[in-house]
């Protein structure tokens, strides 16, 4: 089992910046890959980025390619999600998951993580 826990959000303006924390407990962290998604009211799950167990190999959504950076620490088992020139769109709630993997693989669809944490809210305002 794989416990995470979301942090980091709130109220932010439009153009500011925000990180977002995921920190895991329950298994060894170097062995999972790591997804921040995102789900707006009436819309669908989104994936932001990800980040491959080995931190060699990341993948972004394309429209948020240059704006936001996903890293992880593996000795503090925790993965980073910093955001910035923030838009109103970017008002959402976003949930970090984890998938074991045994390889430099990034998944990038909700189906192949197996745990996610509670989510945390963001909200972009003027």
């Amino acid at each position: 089992q794989v416990q995470l826990v979301e942090s980091g959000g709130g109220l932010v303006q439009a153009g500011g910046s925000l990180r977002l924390s995921c920190a895991a407990s329950g298994r060894t962290f170097s062995r999972l890959a790591i997804g921040w998604f995102r789900q707006a009211p009436g819309k669908e799950r989104e994936i932001v980025a990800a980040i491959s167990r080995s931190i060699s190999n990341t993948y972004y959504a394309d429209s948020l390619k240059g704006r936001f950076t996903i890293s992880r620490d593996n000795a503090k088992s925790t993965v980073y999600l910093q955001m910035g020139t923030l838009k109103f769109d970017a008002t959402a709630f976003y949930y970090c998951a984890a998938r074991q993997t045994s390889s430099v693989y990034v998944p990038q669809t909700a189906q192949e993580y197996d745990y996610w944490g509670p989510g945390t809210q963001v909200t972009v305002s003027s």
